[in-house]
């Protein structure tokens, strides 16, 4: 497909989306016309709805329900009954959930259509960037991209996560080459099942392209910057692969070795010697811009707990790189894009796509209070895509093709404005990430802030926070709040941690939570000083493959904010260095 072609294609796909977005109360009226005519005898949907197929009587009779109440559909499907008890169509994928987002994955409903919707999301991130950006379809993307190994029910339904979806489906193995999905990774090292093996490769390619790579990413910024450190430690064997022009004898999977033979035909001792120089005798600050020169951006989700993340992708890009987030999806449905690609990540706001699954949400009208699971939501109190208000916080609810009726998916986002008729949305927090001890309730965004501000404190001395967790402990009495934390230094030279430092540290979380934790701590006396816990190096990696052994998908993994009791909290005790209370109670008055 010539520049010409490509032009024609971009104008196509931004009209469309014009389109779609000046009539969108239109489209989600047809969007739940179309589901419950498809629908209509689901087993499910009979129950409120008598097989009608009007609208009014959706609103009207079906209920908001949370997983617990789905879960029995999917195990029913999972062990062989048929579809038909929630869709009209063949229920052909279960997709699992990250879960890491405390609690057990989730296995979501996917029919053959949804490849479609995800696949039409898709076409319309280069369109979008290449507003903003030229010359993109003179390069090449160096995306970092993993598939999990699935498994299979007793039925016979593939459980994947949908990453690992689309990326087997013929919409990604088979799409149309154009300039704009040019990939370093053949397909067959994106497809192998061992993550480290094609995490190897992947680097390999994309320092063999070095000079070509023109876009830098991965789906979550904790998955490109895990690739960066596996950089960080195998950069060696890398160059010496290069050097000698034979792939290294670990990446024992034939489909990569066959796959990686055309990157290394012949010895390179050129390319070995410049990039030996930029990873073996400069600092690693700044080193995506000296390892891919001509690269123009780095994609990654950043928006809510990937947000920790930007200072060390602003540490390894020396800060002279844009951070792109693109889109916001989930295994429930996909849901929208990013119409201002360059923002800085902290003004990102998605523009949900209409044709995409119909929209409903749930006011919070108590600030960023979020209804209990077990709470009943009137079926009067949702709000539709096109009736948000600007400013107000919503919780999520979505109504799909594959059999999911008014399912809570647990985002709390902010209305930021509106692009013709959509509303679009700032992604605040997942519900129901909380740290308690009594009263107190600690959401995953107060922590974050919380976290975000003392973190402050360590840069002003030359040290990054890498990553946290936290941890109601309640074998002491009172119980209190740990902080994992795994912190790098930014230069050399630097003396190890001040004690003073972490106590300030403590005392900087502890002000910033609110108003019932402080009384808790200052004045009840029901919950103890909050307590920091030092990690050693890569004791956060160790914890993602401790998860992602149990199921979680590398492309989807994100750090849990909140951990119980288990092998992870045994995992991260066992790499703590030091422990750091908060020395005074925080501040407060009645």
């Amino acid at each position: 497909m010539d520049n010409n072609e490509l032009g024609c294609k971009r104008n196509d796909a931004l009209q469309e989306l014009e389109m779609l977005t000046v009539n969108a109360k239109e489209a989600q009226q047809l969007i739940l016309t179309k589901i419950l005519e498809s629908n209509q005898a689901s087993e499910y949907l009979s129950k409120f709805m008598n097989r009608s197929t009007n609208t009014s009587t959706f609103k009207r009779n079906v209920p908001v329900v949370t997983y617990d109440v789905v879960q029995p559909y999917i195990a029913r499907i999972s062990t062989g009954e048929d579809s038909s008890i929630i869709s009209g169509d063949r229920i052909v994928e279960l997709l699992r959930s990250s879960g890491t987002s405390r609690g057990e994955p989730r296995l979501m409903p996917a029919i053959s259509e949804d490849l479609d919707r995800r696949t039409y999301l898709y076409s319309l991130l280069m369109p979008i960037m290449n507003k903003y950006v030229s010359g993109l379809g003179e390069g090449k993307a160096m995306y970092l991209l993993f598939v999990k190994a699935e498994t299979l029910t007793n039925s016979g339904i593939p459980v994947r996560s949908v990453l690992t979806s689309y990326y087997k489906s013929p919409h990604f193995l088979h799409r149309k080459h154009d300039l704009y999905n040019n990939y370093t990774s053949p397909d067959e090292v994106i497809l192998c099942p061992d993550s480290q093996q094609s995490m190897y490769c992947q680097l390999l390619c994309g320092l063999v392209e070095r000079q070509h790579v023109l876009r830098l990413g991965a789906v979550f910024a904790s998955a490109f910057l895990r690739s960066i450190s596996f950089l960080e430690q195998h950069w060696c064997d890398l160059v010496n692969d290069i050097r000698i022009g034979k792939l290294n004898s670990n990446v024992t999977n034939t489909e990569c070795r066959l796959a990686m033979e055309g990157f290394l035909a012949l010895p390179n001792p050129e390319l070995a010697d410049e990039l030996e120089e930029i990873c073996g005798h400069g600092p690693w600050k700044g080193i995506l811009g000296r390892l891919w020169p001509n690269v123009k951006y780095i994609e990654a989700v950043l928006t809510g707990t990937m947000a920790q993340y930007i200072p060390m992708l602003e540490f390894y890009s020396g800060g002279r790189i844009p951070l792109v987030c693109t889109m916001y999806a989930s295994s429930e449905s996909y849901f929208g894009v990013n119409l201002r690609p360059l923002c800085k990540p902290t003004d990102v706001s998605y523009t949900i796509l209409p044709n995409m699954a119909y929209f409903e949400f749930i006011p919070l009208e108590d600030g960023l209070r979020v209804t209990d699971d077990e709470e009943v939501v009137g079926n009067d109190k949702l709000v539709s895509l096109v009736d948000v208000k600007v400013g107000c916080y919503y919780e999520l609810v979505v109504t799909t093709f594959s059999g999911l009726y008014r399912y809570r998916v647990g985002d709390v986002l902010q209305v930021t404005g509106f692009y013709n008729r959509v509303p679009q949305f700032k992604f605040i927090c997942r519900r129901n990430v909380i740290l308690s001890i009594d009263t107190d309730k600690t959401n995953e965004e107060d922590l974050h802030n919380s976290v975000t501000r003392a973190k402050k404190i360590l840069e002003d001395r030359n040290h990054i926070l890498l990553e946290y967790t936290s941890y109601p402990d309640t074998s002491t009495v009172p119980g209190h709040y740990v902080l994992f934390w795994e912190i790098k230094s930014t230069c050399e030279g630097v003396k190890p941690l001040d004690p003073q430092l972490l106590e300030s540290c403590c005392i900087s979380v502890e002000e910033s939570l609110d108003y019932i934790y402080r009384r808790c701590r200052a004045h009840d006396k029901s919950v103890g000083p909050l307590e920091i816990r030092v990690v050693e190096a890569g004791a956060f990696d160790a914890l993602m493959d401790l998860l992602v052994s149990q199921g979680s998908s590398i492309n989807q993994y994100k750090t849990p904010r909140c951990i119980e009791s288990g092998l992870a909290l045994k995992l991260l005790n066992s790499k703590v260095t030091a422990s750091f209370f908060s020395p005074r109670d925080p501040e407060w008055t009645v």
